[in-house]
């Protein structure tokens, strides 16, 4: 069996899952990774057992790389991964896919002219309330979904952001809590509304850092939905905890909610536990979830099998032009149909 020679570029807190999962996959290897700073490169090397380099265009043309991860801060993702692309290798972006709309679109167009896939870390799809909830609504077993909400209260410290020289500003991340906590819980809502949007209204607020960062700590937005689901959605970095993300879908015929990662149906009076989270450690933060893991897994098996992975550059640009359309209704205090926008 041929094995698939692996990189990571950025060592930074998310690389270290990325790594436990390539090591975990039988006939992948990680021969490399980069970071800009010379002494994380070689301390990221020694704990991995492989290369360091502080440059990642050397990997451009490694014919021992063939899949590379990145994960590097926001602004970055876009330039490396068209390059990446461009020299045929594999690329799987952590979230963002990148800053902003248009930088997403041009990954789109070189992911569409290259001869190597590009994925995008969407992990919540893979934890099994989610998939849970996705088999329902696909289905039809609890009739039409009518509409849903999604609640995320979670902290991030002053020095989150001033120990990091990119978060908290527009130029380098993007946004606040809603292109980098809160992206996860969006794209969950627009994959299961059908993605098609009708219409938003939202609203962005610094309601704890405004002396520490440019960005929003707090965000909520009405998503309509072109097939008649509406949406409800709030978050905040301004919560003093990092509370489990509430997630709720009101059906013709039940509701199914998400609360402490457990899932539960409230049917006929009744209510029913449909899954509960794991408890072996991923190694990561626990409001993480356990998806990095079989989102690598499924990238891979699908590179091996020539298959298109399903989280490709037009699935994972939905979340960030739905974050798109809430800036802009926050901006003109107005509902954004999204047709003035296509």
């Amino acid at each position: 069996m041929k094995t698939t020679g692996a990189a990571i570029i950025g060592c930074g807190a998310i690389a270290p899952l990325h790594a436990r999962a390539i090591a975990s996959i039988e006939d992948a290897r990680l021969v490399t990774v980069v970071d800009s700073d010379p002494v994380q490169a070689a301390q990221s090397a020694q704990d991995y057992g492989c290369e360091g380099l502080t440059d990642y265009r050397e990997l451009l043309e490694r014919p021992d790389i063939h899949i590379v991860h990145v994960c590097t801060p926001h602004h970055q993702h876009a330039g490396m991964a068209v390059e990446l692309l461009n020299a045929g290798k594999h690329v799987l972006t952590e979230k963002p896919m990148a800053l902003d709309v248009p930088s997403a679109r041009l990954m789109q167009a070189a992911a569409e002219k290259a001869a190597g896939q590009l994925g995008v870390v969407f992990q919540n799809r893979y934890n099994e309330p989610s998939v849970r909830i996705k088999e329902v609504i696909d289905s039809g077993s609890l009739g039409n979904l009518l509409c849903m909400k999604g609640v995320v209260t979670w902290t991030r410290s002053e020095e989150y952001y001033t120990n990091s020289s990119w978060r908290g500003r527009w130029a380098t991340e993007g946004g606040g809590v809603l292109i980098n906590q809160a992206i996860h819980t969006l794209d969950l809502l627009q994959w299961f509304g059908g993605g098609d949007l009708l219409s938003v209204k939202g609203s962005v607020t610094t309601d704890v850092l405004n002396e520490v960062i440019e960005v929003e700590d707090t965000a909520h937005a009405c998503i309509d939905f072109k097939n008649k689901v509406r949406g409800l959605f709030y978050g905040t970095n301004a919560y003093q905890v990092n509370s489990p993300v509430e997630l709720e879908l009101v059906f013709e015929q039940g509701t199914l909610q998400q609360r402490r990662d457990s899932l539960y149906l409230w049917k006929d009076g009744l209510e029913t536990l449909l899954c509960e989270p794991q408890t072996a450690s991923t190694g990561g933060k626990s409001y993480w979830g356990s998806g990095h893991s079989r989102l690598i897994h499924d990238f891979y098996a699908h590179i091996r099998e020539g298959r298109r992975f399903w989280i490709d550059g037009s699935e994972g640009i939905k979340a960030l032009e739905l974050i798109a359309e809430i800036y802009k209704s926050s901006g003109s205090r107005n509902r954004v149909p999204q047709a003035q926008h296509s």
